[in-house]
């Protein structure tokens, strides 16, 4: 039997049914001569009334219930609009992230085999360009312009119907950054997106009437279902890490944010921006930061830029998200030590609802729970996670699937692809994705077993662990991206950054195991966080270096 109530697009019908004057969406427009950002506002009444029009200009254009459809707008308004009026049609939004380069964005493209475009201008140019990716399009809706405009003014106050949909129907196909390997198209259903919404409000007590600016686009869609306001940060989604931290910061403080999510090097920039000048952020009272390990320098500093503000530091997946989270507070005392010791890098405890389990390591697919050997506590194994927002499966992929999900009765086992442990209490410690870990004759080293000790020295902006030559042969090595103006650019300035490194990690017994210590002045870091740090490409790269 249909449930219309399972449509996740009623969320926003309720925002602007009980709060219909508050701001939804806060969109830049410019920057002052005197660096203020203008802002395009609309209500939870005009966001929902627009997404209504949205809806029936695709409907209009062939878009329907199960058509798959490439989004392709510019984050902020648009986007949330076109999302949602997708949703209300139970269409299927395909989002993929834009910089992750032309050959790996046509091969998602071919894939999820979309049979619509709705995308600003340039998408719907290039999507008539010869290649097989497009060749599944027969419709395409320009967003943006004029035209756009004038087909987001409602023909009518009556709210439009939602698509009566079940928990399991299908809702989106969201693409994984593909940090250690290709990318793969997620299948979110509207019950996951309903879990996730809840799991995030209750996790963080996150109310109506807060402030948002989510550095990541995708993460502002949650924003009207929790009746917040989204204000939209002036930064290029496919590189974050260009981002001028000026209006950004400007932003925050002048529209008074009060909760933001990002990843921990675009926070270490506005960080920085912040301390250089003499600034605080004096309304911001959580932040999220995700994407990659963070290190204990940032959160110090954050506690004295944001006085007010509790840093989170949640740990999931595209595949399931939130999985685990901690507070900055419990990550700087304890936890901090340990993670310097070589013990993993502490992730915190299970949202409600979510369950993990750390197993043996194991080589190809697993087919069911019992067949698979769990780890005893403080015993380093592959983490997997379930619960009512762990997706199921990936869209047209079965052998991924199965190497990815373990069966167990009616739930489903999402296998994260990191090592860790969990100590007594419950505590998930993190060492690093499976794939990247060093092999060497003596033994594996995962790669957060060693680079928090390394990440502590104030010049170092990040650093990669990684084994020399092939498994299990490997020698380990240290790649350190200095901060900016900290380059060592003699062979003295070299020999004396790498004693200091090598001084501080004498508080990690297995840091003498890094037999060399190379400095590169950028690594080569994911398109969707600028943080996860591509250690295969670099071993791969370095191998062949120190052997010429």
């Amino acid at each position: 039997m249909n449930v219309p109530g399972s449509n996740v697009a009623r969320h926003l019908r309720i925002a602007a049914t009980e709060q219909p004057a508050g701001l939804a969406t806060k969109s830049p427009t410019g920057v002052s001569a005197t660096g203020q950002v203008r802002h395009e506002v609309r209500t939870f009444r005009q966001l929902d009334q627009e997404s209504d029009a949205a809806a029936e200009l695709f409907h209009g254009q062939g878009i329907d219930e199960g058509s798959r459809v490439l989004l392709a707008v510019r984050p902020g308004h648009d986007l949330i609009v076109g999302m949602f009026a997708l949703l209300k049609l139970g269409a299927v939004p395909v989002a993929i992230d834009p910089g992750m380069g032309w050959s790996a964005f046509l091969d998602c493209v071919r894939r999820s085999r979309p049979t619509a475009l709705v995308g600003v201008n340039a998408a719907a140019w290039l999507s008539y360009l010869p290649f097989k990716a497009f060749r599944t399009l027969s419709r395409r809706v320009t967003v943006g312009g004029s035209a756009w405009k004038k087909a987001l003014v409602p023909a009518s106050a009556t709210p439009r119907p939602l698509a009566a949909v079940v928990p399991e129907t299908l809702a989106a196909i969201l693409f994984t950054s593909g940090s250690t390997g290709a990318p793969k198209g997620v299948c979110y259903t509207h019950g996951m997106f309903d879990a996730q919404i809840e799991l995030v409000r209750a996790t963080y007590d996150i109310r109506p009437g807060e402030t948002d600016m989510a550095m990541l686009p995708l993460f502002a869609l949650f924003n009207p279902a929790l009746g917040a306001t989204t204000v939209t940060p002036l930064l290029d989604p496919s590189k974050p890490l260009a981002a001028d931290p000026a209006p950004i910061v400007s932003a925050l403080i002048a529209e008074k944010v009060t909760r933001s999510f990002g990843s921990p090097a675009i926070w270490g920039k506005i960080v920085d921006h912040c301390e250089a000048r003499g600034l605080k952020l004096p309304d911001l009272r959580r932040l999220l930061i995700a994407g990659a390990p963070v290190s204990g320098e940032l959160l110090a500093k954050l506690r004295v830029i944001a006085p007010h503000c509790e840093t989170h530091t949640p740990y999931g997946a595209t595949e399931c998200l939130p999985v685990t989270t901690i507070t900055a507070d419990e990550l700087l005392g304890e936890a901090r030590q340990l993670a310097l010791r070589g013990q993993g890098t502490c992730v915190g405890r299970p949202v409600s609802g979510v369950e993990i389990r750390v197993l043996r390591e194991t080589d190809g697919p697993i087919a069911s729970l019992a067949e698979a050997r769990a780890c005893a506590p403080g015993e380093i194994g592959e983490i997997i996670a379930t619960g009512p927002s762990v997706t199921r499966a990936y869209d047209g992929l079965p052998e991924a699937t199965r190497a990815a999900k373990i069966a167990d009765g009616d739930r489903i086992w999402h296998r994260m692809g990191d090592l860790g442990t969990l100590d007594a209490e419950g505590r998930l410690f993190f060492f690093g994705r499976r794939a990247e870990k060093v092999r060497t004759a003596e033994g594996d080293l995962p790669t957060e077993s060693l680079e928090p000790v390394f990440r502590q020295h104030p010049q170092v902006f990040r650093c990669a662990l990684i084994g020399l030559g092939k498994a299990p042969q490997q020698t380990p090595a240290l790649v350190v991206e200095p901060r900016a103006g900290a380059f060592p650019e003699t062979d003295a300035a070299r020999d004396r950054f790498v004693a200091e490194l090598r001084e501080l990690a004498k508080v990690n017994p297995q840091a003498a195991r890094v037999k060399h210590v190379v400095f590169q002045r950028a690594l080569p870091v994911d398109v969707r966080h600028n943080a996860k740090i591509h250690r295969l490409r670099l071993a791969k790269e370095w191998t062949d270096r120190l052997a010429r």
